[in-house]
């Protein structure tokens, strides 16, 4: 994908930019006396962290593994089982926030409905593509699934 970017460096930049971009989302939306110097700082804290982050990724431990892109699979299980729950947090806040601005009569539920929808539809994307649905024929024409070779 970004072969070019050495994978030390891939997460701290991507993090550095995403704090870069928190900066500049705050120095064009925010006006006031207040908007430059705390613009500043976050871009500093952005670049800082950026600069500590290439470094821990450059240590033989399991957070710089995590870091310089070098995970193994115990790691990488954690990962995504971290962010299964934290998809299915955001999902149960967005329907929370559904259930609380109706029985508020707020009209203002929409956002938390959106956020609903997009991670329901995400999650339903996910069954589909990874592995939920029709079982795989197992060739013989039978229509039965075929036998797992793990057993119970």
């Amino acid at each position: 994908m970004m072969s070019f970017i050495p994978p030390r460096l891939r997460k701290p930049l991507y993090r550095t930019l995403a704090g870069l971009l928190v900066a500049g989302a705050w120095a064009v939306g925010s006006s006031g006396a207040g908007r430059w110097p705390l613009t500043i700082v976050i871009a500093i804290a952005s670049l800082g962290q950026g600069v500590i982050r290439y470094a821990w990724a450059g240590e033989d431990t399991d957070e710089g593994a995590l870091l310089g892109s070098r995970a193994d699979e115990r790691q990488q299980l954690v990962g995504l089982q971290a962010l299964a729950l934290a998809g299915k947090t955001a999902l149960a806040a967005a329907y929370v926030g559904v259930l609380a601005t109706l029985a508020f009569k707020r009209a203002d539920f929409w956002p938390f409905l959106a956020m609903f929808a997009v991670t329901g539809l995400g999650y339903l994307l996910g069954l589909s593509n990874y592995g939920s649905g029709e079982p795989a024929d197992d060739g013989t024409g039978t229509g039965h699934a075929a036998r797992s070779r793990v057993s119970w």
